[in-house]
């Protein structure tokens, strides 16, 4: 069984923390989670990451982390997916993974009326019509740690965009990005892009049947205490 959580509002380095920690404590028979969550502001920089692709960051923090890729803004408004799979006993590889949210994605958006496709150069999902084509709706940035996947994919709902001004995400300088607000009146809410866009990840990467599963609010409680500790030295 697969379990699924939605983490509604958070901050992004306690979420980064947890979904490290589930990564590195889990064994064989650990379920595979699916974590649905809408982050505070933030840019996360990828391994990738270059310092010239942060133009004008201002009063919006910077935090550099273990996943692929280059730099991205994640704030509210924005549906943002991490599947903590075992891949080597789901017999899947990381380009299967990718591929499966790219798909979920565009599937997704079809529900709601918006045509989109992956592209071959650059991972993501991208409009192929209407005066948007080739802006960017989705961003994805994985990591693999003991066979196991965390980070994931942000899909762009309803958000203020203008954050990405302040960089070149994904390190393009001339990446556009989009939102379902901008093509679809009204935009839906963020859970019903987040029960269709899991509903077709499940179906496409054919995991056994999946529950929804409020979070563990103490995993959150123990590392804030863990972190302000080390705040204060």
């Amino acid at each position: 069984m697969t379990i699924v959580r939605n983490l509604a509002r958070r901050d992004y380095e306690n979420v980064w923390r947890a979904m490290s920690r589930y990564t590195d404590t889990r064994d064989n028979d650990s379920a595979d989670e699916i974590w649905c969550v809408e982050h505070e502001p933030v840019f996360t920089q990828g391994q990738a990451g270059k310092a010239e692709h942060l133009l004008n960051t201002g009063d919006i923090p910077v935090v550099q982390v273990d996943r692929g890729g280059q730099v991205t803004y994640h704030g509210p408004g924005q549906l943002v997916v991490y599947p903590l799979l075992d891949l080597r006993r789901a017999k899947i590889g990381v380009r299967d993974l990718v591929t499966a949210l790219e798909t979920a994605t565009v599937a997704m958006l079809e529900t709601f009326g918006v045509a989109a496709a992956p592209r071959p150069d650059a991972p993501g999902v991208y409009l192929t019509e209407g005066p948007r084509v080739g802006n960017k709706i989705a961003s994805i940035g994985l990591r693999v740690r003991r066979g196991c996947s965390f980070h994931g994919i942000a899909i762009n709902i309803d958000m203020d965009l203008a954050p990405f001004l302040r960089i070149n995400p994904c390190g393009y300088a001339e990446m556009q990005m989009v939102q379902m607000a901008e093509i679809l009146e009204p935009a839906p809410n963020w859970s019903q892009v987040a029960e269709v866009f899991v509903r077709e990840l499940l179906r496409t990467l054919q995991l056994p049947d999946a529950q929804w599963q409020p979070i563990d609010e103490k995993v959150f409680a123990q590392l804030s205490a863990e972190q302000q500790e080390l705040s204060n030295g």
